[in-house]
């Protein structure tokens, strides 16, 4: 179950960077805009999160609350992500709100223990 959990965790760090990647590429860019990186990522991230949250390990399961606050703001990522994804151009305050909400899910899973 550990080699299970270590490539969910593999494939978790690869949707984090695609849609964080994505997104900075974006706005670099100039032209903000949802693109194929940052949809997969959201659902990479979503997928891969819950199957991290089953109980694989011996004893060692998460906090449910950290677990139901990381699902939320994944949760809230793809919705934002996948209802623009056809625009041709996004706000800029939905735009930085979905790196920032990244960034947060990020720590939200380095730092609460």
């Amino acid at each position: 179950m550990e080699a299970l959990r270590l490539v969910l965790l593999y494939v978790h760090l690869i949707g984090f960077a695609m849609l964080l990647g994505g997104s900075i590429a974006q706005y670099v860019s100039g032209r903000l805009r949802i693109n194929a990186a940052m949809l997969w990522g959201s659902v990479i991230q979503v997928l891969t999160g819950i199957g991290l949250s089953a109980p694989l390990r011996d004893g060692h399961e998460p906090a449910p609350a950290k677990l139901v606050t990381k699902l939320v703001l994944a949760l809230l990522i793809f919705v934002m992500v996948f209802f623009s994804r056809k625009r041709a151009s996004v706000n800029r305050g939905h735009f930085l709100a979905i790196i920032g909400l990244t960034l947060v899910n990020a720590a939200v899973a380095v730092f609460w223990r």
